[in-house]
């Protein structure tokens, strides 16, 4: 059975601190100087340019940006534009997939999974919608997924939007879907889940779709490189 280190970080991360600390962490389980990592964060509020975005999905120029308090980031995922911001579980797998399975293909459908079993424990039916990644509940995505991997190893992973500031989106045609509106748990839910409520489901159903151990660290913020 794969083992691996489950790092809760609580107070809101710099994606481009955090981005740097996967690769870091990424060359140690390539070089299997630590097993395979997850970290459960939430992110300062940032837009991020993945591999096929279009400039033209931001909505607002970099004024605009900067008054909403929002950084725009480019950056070396799959997928188009996304928002990350508080209130928001963000889960970075950097996982070795020879340790389950080197398929891509695979690695996306089985996150997808992790995340309809944390929906399912709420009485929310996730749903996978054909030609898009992501995971959608009524029609309406709450969950997007945007990785890299090398070597087998991975990075980046998937968003799960719980009580973010809504009022974000309407800065990015989010993934690049001008058709498919974005919702949260406060808006699924009578009663709002807290984050950490949500990560603790987080890390079961990674337990159950992934068949692995998982030992968990909690840290009030994020430690230096």
């Amino acid at each position: 059975m794969p083992f691996v280190t489950c790092i809760r970080i609580k107070k809101p991360v710099d994606y481009t601190a955090m981005l740097e600390q996967q690769r870091a962490i990424h060359g140690a389980v390539a070089s299997g100087d630590i097993p395979s990592t997850l970290f459960l964060l939430e992110h300062t509020p940032t837009i991020t340019l993945g591999r096929n975005a279009l400039s033209e999905h931001v909505l607002c120029d970099s004024e605009g940006l900067a008054q909403a308090g929002v950084k725009l980031i480019t950056t070396d995922r799959g997928g188009d534009v996304t928002y990350h911001g508080p209130g928001q579980l963000v889960a970075y797998p950097v996982f070795d997939l020879n340790q389950w399975k080197p398929s891509v293909d695979w690695y996306l459908r089985t996150l997808e999974e992790t995340v309809i079993h944390v929906l399912d424990s709420y009485s929310l039916t996730g749903e996978r919608i054909s030609g898009y990644t992501g995971v959608w509940v009524n029609g309406a995505k709450v969950a997007a997924i945007g990785i890299a991997v090398k070597h087998w190893i991975t990075w980046h992973g998937f968003a799960l939007n719980i009580n973010p500031d809504m009022e974000h989106w309407r800065l990015i045609i989010p993934c690049g879907i001008k058709n498919k509106p974005v919702t949260s748990l406060a808006r699924l839910l009578p009663e709002t889940p807290s984050i950490d409520e949500v990560a603790g489901r987080c890390v079961a159903a990674f337990r159950e779709v992934f068949d692995c151990e998982i030992t968990e660290i909690v840290l009030e913020e994020q430690k230096p490189l």
